[in-house]
């Protein structure tokens, strides 16, 4: 059976277009896939970016955290260096104002007259009685000269007026030489708390090594109070 003309002409014409409309549906396909790869791809990195976002916004309080107690570690060193710093002032200013065994916050010496001065160089000791006459005597044995019995009696009737049993209670300065603590004279003898010979010899000990003389020890306690 033959086609007629017009109809093999439309079949032959329709061939075409279809393959047009097959050709345009692959297009069409491909470019819906690749464009659904893209909106994928695009999704993908708009929830990556917005994870990031949320991790760096959950960090961001431990870091202020941090930086924040770094901070107040770091100021309280500086306090704590500053607090040492100020006590090893003190120390070492008060290691400098202060001698071994004396100190200048004694107040005034309880019991009798207390001050005096150097004065006129006596002929002897004889001039002295109590226990001023025995210190006179126990410092020519310690090697001084009678030129510093002035010195001396002067120093002790300003620190105890030469009362073996005068005390200070804010101090602790206790005897004749006014020895902080008193017991330290008991290198010199058990009877220290009692015994006006065993605490002048003491005091005698200690000006010696200190100052030298009674004079010297005079003069430091003219100049600041204390020796």
């Amino acid at each position: 059976m033959s086609l007629s003309p017009t109809k093999g002409n439309f079949v032959i014409g329709l061939r075409p277009r279809v393959g047009i409309f097959r050709a345009l549906s692959v297009l069409v396909l491909i470019g819906g896939l690749v464009g659904g790869l893209l909106i994928s791809d695009r999704k993908e990195q708009q929830r990556a970016t917005a994870s990031t976002l949320a991790a760096q916004a959950a960090d961001a309080p431990t870091a202020a955290t941090d930086a924040s107690d770094r901070t107040d570690a770091q100021h309280k060193a500086n306090d704590a260096a500053a607090a040492a710093a100020a006590e090893a002032q003190a120390a070492d200013a008060a290691r400098t104002k202060q001698p071994a065994s004396r100190s200048d916050n004694r107040g005034a010496p309880s019991g009798p007259a207390s001050g005096g001065s150097a004065g006129p160089v006596p002929a002897s000791c004889q001039v002295y009685t109590g226990n001023r006459a025995t210190g006179c005597t126990l410092m020519l044995q310690w090697g001084f000269g009678m030129d510093q019995a002035p010195c001396l009696v002067s120093l002790w009737n300003r620190e105890s007026g030469w009362n073996e049993k005068s005390s200070n209670k804010s101090s602790g300065a206790y005897g004749i030489p006014q020895a902080i603590p008193g017991s330290k004279m008991a290198s010199t003898g058990a009877d220290w708390k009692t015994n006006p010979v065993t605490q002048i010899k003491w005091g005698l000990g200690y000006i010696k090594g200190r100052y030298k003389t009674p004079c010297g020890a005079w003069s430091h306690s003219q100049s600041t109070g204390w020796y």
